[in-house]
């Protein structure tokens, strides 16, 4: 992915996510994140994912490039995840909360780059060469698509 966004714009769309998140949640009957549609995940388990996915795997990556020359990020295995994901706080609150302050933590990091470390390299074997900047751009592609899918999950209008 490559936009035209500056590296404020993509940190903006990024703040955003929790309180999004938090928006379709409002209202929504709370057994509704329970149904499985075809092929995808429950939208408890989006949930989960996003809040997982903050500092297993998006922020890590993140840091990484930061400390080291060049790494070598590893795949996440996405299934062997949701097969034996921890559901501990695992309420929709719970998920929010927990998403809403591992969110912070990654937005602390990205506001005090500056244009040296945006264009730190590291290396993933899905993605090739990235940078801090091209991975800033897949952390927004990946949180509308999952904005998106929570959308459907859960019958609501686009």
């Amino acid at each position: 992915m490559s936009s035209d966004q500056s590296n404020d714009e993509l940190i903006a769309i990024l703040e955003a996510t929790p309180r999004v998140l938090r928006e379709i949640a409002a209202g929504v009957e709370r057994a509704a994140f329970d149904k499985a549609w075809p092929g995808e995940w429950s939208p408890r388990t989006v949930l989960a994912h996003l809040r997982d996915d903050e500092f297993l795997v998006t922020r890590l990556r993140i840091e990484r490039m930061l400390g080291e020359e060049r790494p070598m990020l590893m795949p996440f295995d996405e299934q062997t995840w949701a097969a034996g994901r921890w559901t501990g706080r695992d309420e929709v609150d719970e998920l929010l909360d927990d998403f809403e302050l591992q969110r912070a933590a990654s937005l602390q990091i990205l506001r005090r780059l500056g244009d040296a470390e945006w264009a730190r390299p590291g290396y993933q074997p899905e993605y090739g060469e990235l940078t801090v900047r091209t991975w800033a751009e897949h952390w927004v592609e990946h949180d509308l698509n999952h904005i998106g899918q929570l959308r459907a999950g859960l019958g609501l209008a686009g």
